[in-house]
């Protein structure tokens, strides 16, 4: 038997669902599907860019996309040249026919831009292509290609692959003396030919300058933004601490001073192969790199770092 006192509540719970609200019309409208709820760029909508490098960004159950449903502004792909096509993957037993560069990067990216760009009344006369980011549009995604295979053999396939990209004015380039960033920018990294890449002209193909010898003058190298917006190394060459216990001085000082080499260069800065385990050290060095003015948090882990 129903109580009165139920009744009453059942009663009340009635009246105050039957209220027209704010939410209860936010509910109305997704579940008509109103075109009010619809724009063409809000295929990225609500994703906050965030600098930080999807390292081996191919391991993912889905490369690129799950990177950028975290905010992940750079991306890393291992290539191989094999009997003429770029294939992705860390090592020969990982490669399959259908992991390829342009099956896995550039014809997902090229559909999200294309989303993120549409043509119509209101975009005729664009000049300045929108990024993948509809939060941000005016942010660049970097894409690594970390060469495995010989860099100068596969160097001319790398650029005939981005060939849509360019054509479609999406790639960052620098040409005339003048740097034009757009939707994405492309950078070799690996066995990528630095003296190859140098004599580009134009460039929409970068390199991913030593963080370590940007003032080696043995080098014989200009380095600025033009020919590497970044430059990497291996943390633990170049720092070595590893989260556990107190950063030495001396581990500090090399993480400012080779940013503050990059920095002065207008150069951004990044650190490889940080340590992943335990949790507690790699949050540590993430603070550490952070607060020593790198630029680009390197992760494997994209939830952890999203919520760094």
């Amino acid at each position: 038997m129903v109580t009165r006192s139920v009744l009453a509540v059942l009663g009340l719970l009635g009246a105050v669902l039957g209220k027209p609200g704010v939410n209860q019309q936010i509910a109305q409208l997704e579940s008509s599907k109103s075109k009010l709820l619809q724009y063409p760029s809000q295929f990225t909508q609500d994703i906050m860019p965030k600098m930080i490098h999807s390292h081996n960004d191919y391991w993912r159950d889905v490369p690129l996309l799950t990177a950028l449903s975290f905010g992940v502004a750079s991306v890393e792909a291992d290539v191989s040249l094999i009997n003429g096509t770029l294939f992705v993957g860390h090592e020969n037993a990982a490669l399959t026919p259908d992991r390829t560069l342009d099956s896995l990067y550039i014809q997902p990216l090229l559909q999200v831009l294309k989303k993120q760009n549409p043509k119509n009344a209101f975009t005729a006369g664009s000049t300045t292509p929108n990024g993948v980011f509809d939060t941000a549009s005016d942010v660049s995604l970097q894409l690594l290609v970390d060469v495995k295979t010989d860099g100068v053999e596969a160097l001319p396939f790398i650029l005939k692959a981005f060939q849509p990209l360019r054509e479609a004015g999406f790639l960052t380039t620098f040409a005339n003396g003048t740097l034009t960033s757009s939707a994405v920018t492309v950078i070799g990294t690996g066995n990528s030919p630095l003296e190859q890449i140098k004599a580009l002209n134009p460039r929409d193909y970068f390199f991913d300058a030593p963080l370590t010898q940007l003032t080696d003058p043995s080098l014989n190298t200009t380095w600025d933004p033009t020919l590497s917006p970044l430059a990497s190394t291996d943390y633990a060459v170049a720092v070595g601490w590893s989260g556990i216990g107190n950063i030495t001085d001396e581990q500090k000082a090399n993480i400012t001073r080779f940013v503050g080499d990059a920095h002065a260069l207008g150069i951004k800065a990044r650190f490889w192969d940080t340590p992943a385990w335990p949790v507690y050290a790699r949050e540590n060095i993430w603070r550490a790199l952070l607060e020593g003015g790198a630029d680009w948090l390197n992760a494997d882990d994209l939830a952890a770092a999203s919520s760094f």
